[in-house]
């Protein structure tokens, strides 16, 4: 349970970051990590028409530079996207001066006021920086679709029984994780649905 939902102890390290949105309403924030790339994402977006919803993708600033037309169209389709560093690097294993540049040079190829750090960890004077910046978006409920001990099955069963009302829902629209992701994740929205989830964007 602490990866697929971190636990009240966990989330006080960060603090003035948004892990859940508390609500009364039955509504869920579905993201994808690690893209854009033509592989996956693609895909994901025919998904997400399909079943009339719209996401957040976190985008690797690399990617953005490799596969602008794959961006292009995550925004064209009406979805949101957030900065993820530009080379996905872990905050603690980085100086903070270091770190921000590696923001910073993402932010040049991705407008967003969003933003996520990969894997979730960042030292604290990193968090204070950033928190002046962005709106820092971290998770209520990770599916782990990247992991090759997972099943398909098994990421859908994290998302039934950890989501709740305010969830901030993650995948990963990534190489790692397509053979997890493209059996579960149609699977998972239809079950939100059927449940009498709405699925939001974050308010800027």
């Amino acid at each position: 349970m602490f990866i697929e939902q971190p636990p009240w102890y966990y989330r006080v390290l960060f603090p003035g970051v948004t892990w859940r949105i508390p609500a009364e309403e039955k509504c869920v924030y579905l993201t994808f990590d690690d893209g854009p790339i033509p592989e996956v994402t693609p895909w994901v977006l025919d998904v997400l028409d399909t079943y009339g919803v719209k996401a957040t993708f976190f985008c690797v600033g690399e990617n953005v530079y490799k596969h602008p037309q794959v961006y292009q169209m995550i925004i064209d389709r009406g979805h949101q996207v957030g900065n993820h560093t530009y080379n996905h690097i872990q905050g603690i294993r980085f100086w903070t001066k270091n770190y921000l540049a590696n923001v910073d040079k993402a932010a040049a190829l991705i407008d967003s006021p969003l933003f996520r750090p990969p894997h979730g960890h960042m030292r604290f004077p990193q968090v204070l920086s950033l928190r002046n910046r962005y709106r820092i978006i971290m998770w209520d409920v990770v599916t782990r679709d990247y992991s090759p001990h997972m099943t398909p099955d098994e990421v859908f069963h994290v998302v039934k029984k950890y989501s709740r009302n305010g969830s901030v829902i993650v995948f990963h629209d990534s190489l790692k994780a397509e053979r997890n992701m493209k059996e579960s994740l149609p699977k998972a929205i239809a079950w939100l649905q059927q449940q009498g989830y709405q699925f939001k964007l974050f308010n800027r």
